[in-house]
């Protein structure tokens, strides 16, 4: 048998349709109910229903007011606040497009994204790096927005541009990612087949407002089915959050591997006695650590496999448990496939994970890199770029990237991004990158470069400030006196990881 796994063709989106209308289509009916907890050291601000919506549109018609026009693409320079997901979802109700990025990036990387998409207008922290444009919306301009009359939804093509992510493309440059309306539709996939998502749960999640990962999982998600979403506020500790998904019923709990790592170092772990399960993506789970979890808490950790492309498509739930290391098993409504030259490979058979190019959570293109999404294509499949194995229930097993692609505390970055910055500097003649693993199951960027001489760390650390975003930064350095490279002269990344001995920082 060969390994394709296909549920079948999923549910048509409908039309016309508006993801942030879809968000929001249980807001009337809980109108009273909490929406939105966020998590303070001391008392929450709570957002119900009918204040979420409002706020929302308010903050839509605002936008049309501000000579905003549907169909114009927005920059989202905001922190980690309640105003990044009201403006991001206020945005697409009229049919604006808002690119969420994440607050750590650098003026010039901003600026880069700033030339291939020329933005109508950037909103705006003025805390939050930016490079200058001309229109500029401030925070408390939109947060005066929130009590405008509400908007109405911009309903349209479901197939017709909603927003736009970026992720680290293979080139070193970082890609637009331009996602339809219908991937919110696509999402109802990841309800049964991760989450066992209920309307009554009271979902956590760890991250940052301006994660996507947050804003999918651990807001719109709850969101779309009526159920309430809790966030940590800015600031909170992660050896802390034990406590609060105590103190606040919390029924589900979503983070990357990370979190669960460093939670788990506490000696006073409490009981949770209302959480049914936790959740994990970003990065693979080790084994270890899910067995961890386990047993000091008594649940489960679920597991998801996705990227910025197509969000999660494989994963595994209660009712769906994975086998010892598997990743899981395709969402109901995928089609899945483990790809060789020719085609899909024989089950068992190592391959290059696909899913079908008809997927409705299928990106559209990459807005600065069109041929590049194409050439992503091999038939009706488009390719992840990751190595798999699918058993004969589907299951599929990760077995590593097929490129050279970093993952470091959930973020993907691509080791020629990292390369570009440093080969700038004046005493550095030739470096690699590539993640290491410092403890078991954490790993972080190291850089390895040659030079007359070895840099001081502190130095590079700055120098690399301004030009990456924190988490694309090095955490060591390693001089070499060459670097490995192949027959042809070309640098052997993977081989970089066997030179590494230094402690990061």
């Amino acid at each position: 048998m060969l390994s394709v796994f296909d549920h079948g063709p999923a549910d048509p989106c409908p039309a016309p349709f508006n993801l942030a209308a879809h968000v929001l289509r249980r807001a009337d009916q809980n109108a009273g109910k909490t929406a939105l907890s966020v998590l303070g050291p001391a008392a929450s601000e709570d957002w119900n229903y009918a204040q979420l919506k409002a706020a929302i549109l308010g903050t839509g018609t605002g936008l049309l007011r501000a000579g905003l026009n549907p169909g114009d693409i927005v920059l989202m320079r905001l922190g980690n606040t309640v105003d990044f997901p009201i403006a991001y979802l206020g945005a697409i109700a009229v049919g604006i497009v808002p690119v969420p990025t994440s607050s750590q990036l650098t003026e010039a990387e901003t600026a880069q994204m700033i030339s291939d998409l020329a933005p109508a207008a950037i909103l705006r922290d003025p805390l939050v790096a930016c490079a200058p444009h001309p229109n500029e919306i401030s925070v408390p301009a939109l947060q005066a927005m929130r009590d405008l009359p509400p908007a109405a939804f911009d309903l349209g093509d479901p197939d017709r541009m909603a927003y736009v992510v970026y992720t680290s493309g293979t080139s070193g440059k970082p890609r637009a990612v331009a996602h339809a309306h219908r991937a919110i539709w696509a999402r109802q996939m990841m309800v049964d087949g991760w989450y066992a998502l209920r309307p009554e749960d009271r979902l956590c999640h760890a991250g940052a407002f301006n994660w996507t990962y947050t804003l999918g999982t651990g807001l719109m998600d709850p969101w779309t089915i009526g159920a309430t979403a809790l966030i940590p506020a800015p600031g909170t500790e992660i050896t802390t959050l034990p406590d609060l998904l105590r103190a606040h019923r919390a029924t589900i709990f979503a983070a990357a591997p990370g979190v669960y790592r460093k939670m788990l170092q506490r000696s006073d772990f409490p009981d949770l006695p209302e959480l049914r399960h936790g959740l994990s993506a970003g990065e693979k789970l080790a084994h270890s650590l899910r067995a961890a979890w386990h047993d000091t808490t008594g649940t489960a950790i679920y597991e998801a496999y996705g990227m910025s492309e197509c969000s999660t498509f494989i994963s595994f739930s209660p009712a769906h448990p994975a086998r010892g290391d598997a990743l899981g098993q395709p969402q109901p409504g995928r089609r899945i496939a483990i790809l060789g030259e020719d085609g899909p490979v024989p089950q068992g058979q190592e391959g290059t994970i696909a899913i079908h190019r008809d997927d409705p959570g299928l990106m559209l293109t990459y807005l600065n890199a069109p041929d590049e999404a194409e050439a992503r294509l091999m038939g009706d499949w488009f390719l992840t770029g990751d190595q798999g194995a699918m058993a004969i229930d589907g299951q599929i097993t990760y077995l590593g990237r097929d490129d050279d692609m970093m993952n470091a505390g959930g973020y993907r970055v691509s080791p020629v991004e990292v390369e570009s910055a440093l080969s700038q500097h004046p005493g550095i003649t030739q470096v690699g990158a590539a993640a290491v693993e410092v403890r078991p199951d954490t790993f972080v960027i190291a850089a390895f470069y040659t030079g007359p001489e070895e840099l001081d760390a502190d130095a590079l650390d700055t120098y690399v400030s301004q030009r990456l975003a924190r988490y694309k930064q090095p955490r060591a350095y390693v001089h070499l006196p060459a670097l490995p490279t192949g027959g042809n002269g070309k640098l052997l990344r993977r081989a970089l990881p066997a030179y590494f001995k230094a402690t990061p920082k």
